[in-house]
């Protein structure tokens, strides 16, 4: 048990007596240390004793793309833990190739009498996808929120992170360190954060059109878009994420070029993958936290009958600059 109680107190962030004051149900901790260390349980698999057990509000569903790119399973964590300490059970649910659809999981869910569904760059994120599937998901009555990718042909909470404001951050960082060739490399067209990106770069270098390449939002995506780049000679890559950017310095190698020495390269989302890179990435942080308590807040206001503004609630990247970019070569 004393194992037990010090992984729970770390995932916590509290001592293990408090732990031990909580598992026993002693006085002298506060409601919300008290929700944190069970919510701590919940996420390590350990069974609440039975003075901490109590009947769940209801299931809430939870629809990520992969599990393949590290950034969606921060989001299902923050968001499940966050639904934990509310009351409600989380259920995720995971898009595989060849795998349940998008519709196939939420008629899953529905039919398994959901309280409400929180959508993770979903097919909303997709500009060519039919969006009645939402407009009738509403007209069942299931509340829920939308992650990254706005559309106004649904009525619903959004939350996304400002892509615009990303790639400029990019951009004037690495015009400061002098490049003057700099390229962008993100996803596919129709998705709605690669549009938004693609906006932003241009407004901050509207000469620069022909050096955005469209690629797939992975390590192979990223090499080939880097590759392209590389040969249009640019001495800077923003790319869509850090799978891609993982690429791009793939790409650079394959060339016998250094980064940040002849190519400085730019990540975004700030996943837990970048603490293995060589060298250590920049990246545009999404604020995932923030976000995933604003899509859970918004979707029980939902749930509660006080419903928040069916608009989008924009979150502003940050600039984490380590060592992947650097001054531009003579």
């Amino acid at each position: 048990m004393t194992a037990r109680l010090s992984d729970i107190a770390t995932q916590a962030g509290v001592s293990e007596a408090t732990v031990s004051r909580v598992v026993n149900g002693k006085a002298g901790v506060s409601p919300s240390t008290r929700q944190a260390v069970v919510a701590a349980m919940d996420i390590l698999g350990y069974e609440r004793p039975p003075k901490l057990r109590q009947r769940s509000q209801g299931l809430i569903g939870l629809i990520i793309p992969e599990l393949t790119n590290p950034i969606f399973p921060v989001f299902a964590q923050v968001i499940e833990r966050v639904l934990t300490r509310e009351g409600f059970t989380p259920v995720l649910c995971t898009q595989t190739p060849g795998g349940s659809s998008e519709d196939q999981l939420t008629e899953l869910l529905v039919d398994r009498g959901v309280t409400g569904i929180v959508f993770v760059a979903g097919l909303h994120a997709d500009t060519t996808a039919d969006m009645d599937r939402y407009v009738k998901l509403a007209g069942r009555g299931v509340p829920f929120v939308m992650v990254n990718g706005y559309t106004d042909r649904v009525s619903a909470p959004f939350v996304s992170v400002d892509h615009r404001t990303a790639a400029r951050l990019a951009v004037s960082h690495l015009v400061e360190l002098g490049h003057e060739r700099i390229g962008l490399a993100v996803g596919p067209r129709r998705y709605v954060p690669t549009q938004r990106m693609v906006e932003g770069f241009l407004l901050a270098r509207p000469e620069s059109a022909d050096l955005v390449e469209h690629s797939l939002f992975t390590v192979e995506g990223g090499q080939a878009a880097g590759t392209a780049l590389l040969a249009k000679d640019c001495t800077a890559i923003v790319c869509g994420s850090d799978l891609m950017a993982f690429g791009a310095i793939r790409a650079a190698r394959h060339r016998d070029l250094r980064v940040p020495r002849d190519v400085s390269v730019v990540g975004f989302d700030d996943s837990p993958l970048i603490v293995f890179t060589d060298p250590p990435l920049t990246t545009l942080r999404q604020p995932v936290d923030a976000m995933g308590q604003a899509a859970v807040h918004a979707l029980l206001e939902e749930i509660g009958g006080t419903p928040a503004p069916h608009a989008e609630f924009v979150f502003q990247p940050e600039l984490v600059v380590r060592g992947s970019t650097g001054a531009r070569p003579r």
